[in-house]
C-alpha cells in the first residue's frame, strides 16, 4: 500500500505547478503540499470535483526528475479520510487562532524569525501579504557588516533535507536604511507586528536603537543575545553566555523605551535558565528562543575559499533541543507571569503546537521558509485550526 507521507515527500513542490495546469477541475499541487504538510486531512477539498482523467493527466505533467509523483494513488489513499461534511463543518466554524503577545494584538501566533528571510521591504511585505502575523525584523547594529559567501549549506541525509548550516551575521544594511524599512512596513500594514531585532556592543549602542526602534514605530523590540557567529567578541553569544552582561543590556534597554523589551537566548549554554532569569529580573517582557546551534559541517558545500569553520545549525533536527531549552525556563519557578516565543525546528503546524503546548505564546519560522516559501503559513493556520475545530476549541489561549 502506498505511504502517502513519503509520497508526498519526493514532490518537489513545483511553483506554478505543472500537475495543476493539466488538471481541468482542481489542483492536485495544493493536495500534496497539504500532505506533505501533516494536513491530510483537508488535502481533498482542492481535488473533490476532479474525475480520474483530470488526475491522470495531472500525473503525466509531472517533471520529476527520478518518477513522476503517484498523484492518483496519492489523491485516492487521502481521500479515504476526508469527507464532504468533516470539511463543511470546519469551513463553517473556523477558530480564533489571534493571541496577545506582550499587550499586542496578533492575528495568529506565526511569525517570521530574524535571518535572511526578512532583510528588506518586499521580503517582509510578500509574508505578510500571505498570512504571516508578524515579523523579528533581521538584526539591526551599528557596525559594518561585511558577509562571506557562501554562507548557507543545507545538509542532507541522501536525497533528504536534515538540516541547514548558515554563517549569516546581521543586516549589511545602514541602520538607518533598516529602521526606515521598519517605519514603511507598519503604515503600509498597520495590522501586522513589526519587532526590530537590535544588537549593540556597548551600552550607548543599545540604547540608541532601541529608541530608533521606538521612534520607527516598532511594536517592540528583541535583544538579540544569541547570535553563534560574530566576528567581533563582545557580541551575540558572547552577551548571552554572560548573565551579568544580560542584566545589564536589558535593564539599560527597558529603562530607554516604552515598547515591549524582548531578550533572545543562545542554546549553547548548559543552563538557559541563568541568563534568562537575568533578562526576567532586569524586567523583560518576554523572552525568545532558541537562535542557532554552534557547529561545525564537512561537506563539500560548506567550504568557503577552501576553508571551513564553526556555524550556525539550525531546521527539523534542531527541534528537541530548542523544546528541553523552553521547557527549562517554562519549569522555572522563579520566572513567573513572562512570556515566550518559541524558535527552533518549526516546519508544519505540528511542530508549532509543541512549542505552544509547551508554554509559548507564538513561534518564529525561519529555515523552513528558506526551504519552502513563504507559503508555509497556508498550511500552518489550517492545520492549527483544524486541530482546534476537531476538539471544539474555539480560540488559540485554550489549545493548551
Amino acid at each position: 500500500m502506498l505511504h502517502i507521507n513519503e509520497e508526498a515527500a519526493r514532490c518537489l513542490l513545483c511553483n506554478d505547478a505543472p500537475c495543476t495546469k493539466a488538471c481541468a477541475k482542481g489542483d492536485p499541487a495544493r493536495a500534496i503540499r497539504a500532505i506533505r504538510f501533516n494536513n491530510e486531512k483537508n488535502a481533498w477539498r482542492w481535488v473533490k470535483d476532479c474525475a480520474e482523467a483530470d488526475l491522470e493527466a495531472a500525473e503525466k505533467a509531472c517533471i520529476h526528475y527520478d518518477m513522476p509523483i503517484r498523484i492518483k494513488e496519492l489523491i485516492r489513499e487521502a481521500g479515504k479520510s476526508n469527507t464532504d461534511s468533516s470539511l463543511s463543518t470546519f469551513q463553517s466554524s473556523l477558530p480564533d487562532l489571534s493571541i496577545t503577545f506582550c499587550g499586542i494584538k496578533c492575528e495568529n501566533p506565526f511569525f517570521l524569525a530574524s535571518s535572511a528571510i526578512c532583510t528588506n521591504y518586499e521580503m517582509v511585505a510578500r509574508a505578510f501579504d500571505a498570512g504571516w502575523a508578524g515579523v523579528f525584523y533581521k538584526t539591526i547594529c551599528k557596525q559594518e557588516i561585511r558577509e562571506v559567501s557562501p554562507r548557507f549549506d543545507a545538509v542532507k541525509e541522501g536525497p533528504s533535507f536534515i538540516g541547514f548550516r548558515n554563517m549569516e551575521q546581521l543586516s549589511e544594511n545602514p541602520y538607518e536604511v533598516d529602521f526606515d524599512i521598519l517605519r514603511r512596513l507598519k503604515k503600509d500594514f498597520p495590522t501586522k507586528v513589526v519587532i526590530a531585532s537590535i544588537m549593540g556592543q556597548s551600552e550607548e549602542d543599545w540604547i540608541d536603537l532601541a529608541k530608533m526602534a521606538e521612534d520607527a514605530g516598532c511594536d517592540a523590540v528583541e535583544l538579540n543575545y544569541s547570535c553563534p557567529q560574530m566576528r567581533q567578541t563582545g557580541m551575540g553569544s558572547d552577551v548571552g553566555q554572560d548573565p551579568e552582561l544580560v542584566t545589564f543590556f536589558t535593564a539599560y534597554v527597558k529603562r530607554s523605551v516604552k515598547i515591549p523589551v524582548i531578550p533572545k537566548m543562545t542554546p549553547n549554554i548548559s543552563h538557559i535558565s541563568k541568563p534568562a532569569m537575568a533578562a526576567y529580573f532586569a524586567g523583560a517582557d518576554a523572552i525568545s528562543a532558541i537562535n542557532t546551534i554552534k557547529s561545525v559541517t564537512l561537506g563539500e558545500g560548506s567550504e568557503v575559499n577552501g576553508c571551513q569553520t564553526g556555524s550556525g545549525y539550525s531546521g527539523k533536527a534542531i527541534k528537541p533541543i530548542a523544546l528541553r531549552h523552553i521547557l527549562a525556563m517554562v519549569k522555572n519557578p522563579i520566572m513567573k507571569n513572562i512570556q515566550y516565543s518559541g524558535i527552533g525546528g518549526i516546519e508544519n503546524w505540528k511542530d508549532a503546537l509543541d512549542f505552544i503546548q509547551l508554554g509559548c505564546n507564538n513561534v518564529q519560522v525561519c529555515t523552513a521558509v528558506m526551504q519552502y516559501g513563504y507559503r508555509i503559513i497556508d498550511d500552518l493556520i489550517m492545520g492549527m485550526q483544524t486541530y482546534m475545530s476537531e476538539r471544539g476549541i474555539k480560540h488559540t489561549a485554550n489549545a493548551v
